[in-house]
């Protein structure tokens, strides 16, 4: 099993410009607990999983407007790629280096 634990700084390029956040993961088996803190504030990771080097996760933000993401990422050693989805509006890139 990976090692996924810690501090991320993560990048999301959204329609809005790339959203940069420390994206923080503590895991308990194959289950984690995490929070995204970044200029647009900070959002709870819920619901999170972990399946060998891979998460999945939702987290509901307010900003531009209320509604739920679900997030996945793939860790690879000190770099993370995933994507976030954002409903009807697509998925957006991610990626991130441990801190």
């Amino acid at each position: 099993m990976a090692n996924v634990d810690g501090s991320w700084n993560t990048v999301v390029k959204s329609p809005l410009g790339d959203q940069a956040a420390v994206f923080t993961v503590t895991t308990d088996g194959d289950t984690f607990t995490g929070t995204f803190a970044g200029a647009m504030g900070n959002a709870e990771a819920k619901g999170g999983k972990v399946d060998g080097d891979k998460l999945s996760w939702t987290m509901d933000v307010s900003v531009p407007m209320p509604m739920t993401l679900t997030g996945e990422a793939t860790v690879d050693g000190d770099s993370m790629a995933g994507t976030v989805t954002a409903g009807a509006f697509g998925a957006f890139p991610l990626t991130g280096t441990r801190a």
